[in-house]
């Protein structure tokens, strides 16, 4: 590799970085909750992901508003997100869930989710939701437990 080839890669990391993590294209005006049964999960970096199937006429659950979150290092007010929270309006009954990166689903005590697992999801999607049915996960709720994925546990 010439020098002035490497020089142009190496430019161009950030960006294809900041690209893949680049969040101002998911409404963060609009949470969405999810809930379905998990069809496929990656266990991996950069973040987790699984592809969750939710079920025909899909609605919220209706005690959701009501449902606790923990609290997050990271100043994020989830009663009010569980208040806002609806489903949404285009009718993919697959959405690919990104969850967090590894080191924050370990600091949550998060087990890996598996195949068949019934979650429920707290996130954006892209404005107007438009393009894929892709969901940033903000709160990840399994059986019982709720998990902050935005940043650490508070202590």
């Amino acid at each position: 590799m010439k020098r002035r080839d490497l020089m142009l890669a190496l430019a161009a990391a950030p960006a294809a970085s900041w690209a893949h993590h680049g969040w101002s294209s998911f409404d963060q005006d609009r949470p969405l909750f999810l809930q379905g049964r998990v069809a496929s999960v990656k266990w991996q970096n950069p973040h987790a992901e699984l592809v969750l199937e939710l079920p025909v006429d899909y609605k919220v659950p209706g005690d959701l508003a009501s449902r606790k979150v923990p609290a997050q290092s990271a100043p994020v007010d989830g009663p009010a997100l569980l208040a806002r929270a609806v489903a949404p309006t285009r009718k993919d009954r697959r959405w690919e869930i990104e969850l967090a990166p590894l080191t924050r689903m370990e600091a949550w005590k998060v087990t890996p989710v598996k195949v068949g697992d019934t979650v429920g999801v707290l996130g954006f999607t892209f404005k107007e939701e438009k393009g894929s049915a892709i969901l940033r996960a903000e709160y990840l709720f399994v059986g019982a437990q709720a998990y902050g994925l935005r940043s650490s546990p508070a202590s």
